[in-house]
Order: structure tokens, then C-alpha cells, then sequence
């Protein structure tokens, strides 16, 4: 998949909606991704990525690590860790770097809060997940959408869920 294909667009009514599409997601994640999570306050990136640690079998409640900036949270089984990053406080590419996530790269999942336009040079491949919510209005429903965009080879012809 390159980087100019359109995205697939999942539509999510609820919290348990977001987690169910992060568990599909951790379906096809492996050891060595990077999952790039972009959307405001309140989209649902921390309520996707408990659904990615449920689906991977992780240790710990994943909860946004905002304070602490990274937590690895190691696998109970067979699969990856998953590392979980919010880079909302980090200003520059050397605060990124200074992370050192590309110690765990290789071996875990990471999957990166607020991680547009700082981490995606830690991999030549990587998930771009697009949390939106809708923005007041009359009656307007709770309901998100996620938009998943693959980069790189890695994710050339990986169908992603819809």
C-alpha cells in the first residue's frame, strides 16, 4: 500500500466499538510496528490502544500515559510487547529520539499517541490510524470515525479492517 492510496474508514458508535476495531487491529500487528495514532482530545486514541493490548495479551492497564510519556506493557504469552508512547509534551525529534524507542522497536509493538509528524522516521513502515469525532450541533451522535492508512511495504496489501 503507498502513501497516496484512500484510507479505510471504520465508522465507531461507542467506546466498546473503538476497542473491538483495536483488537482486529492487534489481529494483524506484529514484533517491529509502529502505529501511529493522530485525533484530538477525547477521539478515542487511548480507548483504541487498551483494545490493541487486550488483542496482543498484554500485562497492565493500558491507560494514557501522558505523565510518564512511554510504558511497556509485556506479553503474558507468545506475541509482541506492546509499547505505548504519548508524545503530546514532546516538542522536537530529539525529545522523540531520546525515548530511545528504537531499542524496542524491533521487538514490541509501538503504538504512539500524538506521534504525527515526530516518529514516523523510526520506521520505513508504519499504521497511521486518523481518530475523528464529531463536533457539536444539535443532536449530533457520539459516533468517531477511524480512518487507517498503511505506509510502507510492510502494509502493501494487508487488507485493514472497514
Amino acid at each position: 500500500m503507498d502513501d497516496h492510496s484512500a484510507p479505510n474508514v471504520v465508522d465507531l458508535p461507542d467506546a466498546e466499538a473503538t476497542r473491538a476495531l483495536g483488537e482486529r487491529l492487534a489481529v494483524l500487528l506484529q514484533p517491529g510496528d509502529l502505529v501511529v495514532l493522530v485525533g484530538d482530545l477525547g477521539a478515542g486514541k487511548t480507548t483504541l490502544t487498551q483494545g490493541i493490548g487486550a488483542g496482543l495479551g498484554v500485562r497492565g492497564q493500558v491507560a494514557s500515559p501522558t505523565f510518564i510519556i512511554a510504558r511497556a506493557h509485556p506479553s503474558l504469552g507468545e506475541g509482541p510487547d506492546l509499547v505505548h508512547v504519548d508524545a503530546y509534551r514532546l516538542g522536537s525529534l530529539e525529545e522523540v529520539d531520546a525515548l530511545d524507542l528504537d531499542s524496542s522497536l524491533e521487538d514490541s509493538v509501538t503504538v504512539v499517541e500524538w506521534g504525527e509528524g515526530l516518529v514516523e522516521h523510526l520506521s520505513e513502515d508504519w499504521l497511521e490510524v486518523r481518530l475523528e469525532r464529531p463536533r457539536g450541533g444539535e443532536g449530533a451522535a457520539d459516533t468517531r470515525t477511524a480512518a487507517l492508512l498503511g505506509h510502507g511495504p510492510r502494509w502493501a496489501g494487508i487488507a485493514l479492517p472497514s
